[in-house]
């Protein structure tokens, strides 16, 4: 007995689980009946959409775009460790120039190297490829400045340019404080929440641009000051939070176009009390006897475990 073709559309639909699965189906003009010789043409012409499905706002991996040579992950993060590491030794290398010619008042020159360094860097993250491999390489810079600090701080190695740049009074032995905790944020940052993470977002914007902006701002404008802490100003202060804040937004929506975060209202209210609690705790005479780039890094990332 021969057998008789059936459409195949219509053998699909008799199924009773596939023909849930059929919500929309698009056939390209002009109609015309299938049969089991072209299901394969139908199948790749047809869109297929499942119950509840959600259009996705940002895309799972970044843009190629953002790697230096997309087709070899390795050697293209070699490249980006070398090509971040020179531009965050050239931004510092600038200030340290204007340290020595005298360009700025050496606290200034001090509060700037803080503020752009870390950011600077972090803008150079989507060159790295995600995964272990990618986040530990980024944390290779700060990771090598650790040592420097350590070897200068020390006065194993002498670098008057450094020490003019980032102490507060010119003493070599200020390394071994503030700089080497500040070093150690942005290497944690890196080797443990990276970009994905707005808790690695929050406590560099914090320490950097917050605790930076907090100290320029205070010392313009810091007439009224803190009634617990006579060295703090309440200018200082609500600088400090409204820096580390908006900054912090800016590095979401950075960070959310390569695709590696995506932004929302409750990150962004997560930001602002992480950076509250941060300038709090920042103008407690406590930061004062420890060091603000201790205190300010471990609220970050503490009320940031908390909220995120």
């Amino acid at each position: 007995m021969a057998a008789t073709p059936v459409p195949f559309f219509s053998s699909i639909t008799a199924i009773p689980k596939l023909k849930s699965l059929l919500f929309h189906i698009h056939l390209p003009p002009p109609f015309f009946s299938y049969s089991a010789a072209n299901s394969t043409l139908f199948i790749s012409r047809s869109t297929f959409r499942l119950p509840n499905s959600r259009k996705l706002r940002r895309y799972p991996s970044p843009p190629a775009a953002a790697m230096i040579f997309p087709q070899y992950p390795v050697f293209s993060d070699a490249c980006a460790t070398v090509v971040s590491g020179f531009i965050a030794l050239s931004v510092l290398r600038v200030w340290q120039e204007t340290a020595k010619g005298g360009l700025f008042d050496q606290k200034l020159n001090r509060k700037l190297v803080h503020i752009s360094i870390g950011l600077v860097f972090m803008l150079c993250w989507p060159l790295f490829s995600s995964g272990y491999r990618g986040a530990i390489l980024a944390a290779v810079t700060p990771g090598i400045n650790i040592i420097r600090m350590f070897l200068v701080g020390s006065g194993i190695w002498k670098d008057e340019a450094t020490v003019k740049s980032m102490s507060r009074y010119g003493d070599y032995r200020e390394l071994l404080k503030g700089p080497l905790y500040y070093a150690a944020t942005i290497t944690l940052a890196c080797a443990l929440y990276w970009r994905t993470s707005p808790i690695a977002i929050a406590a560099i914007c914090n320490l950097c641009a917050g605790d930076g902006i907090a100290d320029i701002v205070g010392r313009r404008f810091g007439g009224q000051k803190l009634p617990y802490n006579k060295n703090k100003s309440v200018a200082g202060s609500v600088a400090m939070a409204t820096a580390g804040f908006f900054t912090s937004v800016v590095f979401m929506y950075y960070f959310s176009y390569f695709g590696y975060i995506e932004e929302s209202m409750e990150i962004v209210l997560g930001f602002l009390v992480v950076s509250v609690a941060s300038a709090l705790v920042e103008s407690h005479p406590i930061s004062t006897e420890l060091d603000d780039n201790l205190t300010v890094t471990l609220t970050s990332i503490l009320v940031g475990s908390l909220v995120f």
